[in-house]
């Protein structure tokens, strides 16, 4: 069986492909599999808004929502003054302790360009937000790919390598392209069965971006 705590723990956020996840994760449980009951402790709702400019692509912003239990820690680290709002001096302090470090780890966002891998190396804008118990984080990585007459391709992946975070793109809206105008654009969401990460056990979900200039 599953524990409630793993239940509990994804809130009201709606996560794509959650049941099949759980259904492997009780499965891993049964088996006693090495680490199973310490992964994952934090459930992220992901999504993406590729934004474009006159020549392509020109950055990613990325929204996480974070499950109830997580939200309640940072919150009683960071809130305090406990009135449920983070203003900008608490805010600055949760870049600072519980956002900067995830440098290290790409900030769970892995990129390809045309099938090159491009290093998610700083991003800009961070923002935090409490409402109604529930933690959200915004940035935006600086990400520029000049539109040509022949298809680019982008790919998305968020995760975290260790595990200790389940990143899955939200049910709803998990894309959405700005300023799009003057570009053949097309994209989904699929399993990349190509590519694994916590020793070979979990493929990635990632967004495939194509786009080109329109004719």
């Amino acid at each position: 069986m599953i524990s409630k705590k793993y239940v509990q723990c994804l809130g009201d956020i709606k996560l794509r492909s959650i049941i099949p996840f759980l259904i492997v994760l009780s499965l891993l449980l049964s088996m006693g599999a090495p680490d199973s009951n310490a992964h994952p402790h934090v459930f992220i709702a992901n999504r993406l808004h590729i934004i474009f400019d006159d020549e392509g692509i020109s950055g990613i912003r990325v929204k996480w929502v974070f499950d109830k239990y997580f939200s309640r820690m940072i919150a009683d680290e960071f809130d305090t003054d406990r009135d449920g709002v983070l203003k900008p001096s608490e805010v600055a302090v949760i870049k600072k302790d519980a956002f900067s470090n995830l440098a290290t780890f790409d900030y769970f966002t892995f990129i390809k360009i045309s099938g090159k891998p491009f290093k998610v190396q700083f991003v800009r804008d961070f923002n935090s937000t409490l409402k109604d118990g529930v933690l959200t984080y915004e940035f935006l990585i600086p990400c520029h790919v000049k539109a040509a007459k022949t298809v680019k391709e982008l790919r998305v992946s968020p995760y975290d390598p260790s595990y200790y975070s389940l990143v899955l793109f939200a049910e709803t809206d998990p894309v959405t392209l700005v300023d799009y105008n003057g570009f053949d654009v097309d994209h989904k969401i699929a399993k990349n069965t190509q590519e694994s990460y916590y020793n070979g056990q979990v493929n990635p979900y990632e967004m495939v971006l194509t786009f080109r200039l329109a004719k």
